[in-house]
């Protein structure tokens, strides 16, 4: 999917400086669901082991840089959004909640900082000509205004996830380059 942003409307291409892909090492504690009162072993799961082969691939890689913050154990379950509104509006009672409409609650922590030096410092020693970001935040807008600027061209590919509206005022353009999902509910 990167590499189909190289690719310029008019057939040519840019050249690539690399690649940065920005995440956090799994979770890798215990916890007990507090439906179930179960114990999950957060190291044991396919999620984890797939997360930690997944890095281990992209470090082979060339021109791409890992770029690792830190997962914040928030020590608290929290009920799924939408069992949450079920349960406000009394369409279901506390009875009738199951062990998977609870999720552990992780915070990502430094990887907004990491994107924002990465492109500051990229911009300011002149290493691109463009940035392309995946992503729908919008806790880059201080780093792209400043590639934008000094001259960088800045898109954003929210992958069709739909953006906020004044973030187009940060961006030079839009752009997602893998297909785009179809609609379940149609």
């Amino acid at each position: 999917m990167c590499l189909k942003h190289l690719t310029q409307a008019k057939g040519e291409s840019y050249d690539l400086y690399r690649i940065f892909y920005y995440d956090c090492l799994p979770y890798d504690k215990k916890q007990h669901n507090p439906v179930t009162g179960r114990s999950i072993d957060f190291s044991k799961t396919d999620q984890y082991h797939f997360q930690l082969e997944f890095f281990e691939e992209l470090k082979k890689k060339r021109k791409i840089a890992l770029r690792l913050g830190v997962l914040e154990d928030r020590k608290r379950w929290i009920i799924k959004p939408a069992r949450t509104k079920e349960l406000l509006t009394k369409s279901i009672s506390i009875d009738d909640l199951t062990e998977d409409d609870v999720q552990f609650d992780f915070n990502q922590k430094r990887v907004d900082i990491k994107i924002g030096l990465d492109i500051a410092s990229m911009t300011l020693k002149n290493q691109v000509e463009q940035i392309v970001l995946v992503s729908g935040d919008s806790d880059f807008v201080p780093a792209a205004k400043l590639a934008r600027r000094e001259g960088v061209d800045f898109l954003l590919d929210p992958m069709w996830n739909p953006i906020k509206p004044h973030l187009f005022e940060h961006i030079d353009g839009l752009s997602s380059k893998i297909k785009r999902p179809q609609n379940h509910n149609s």
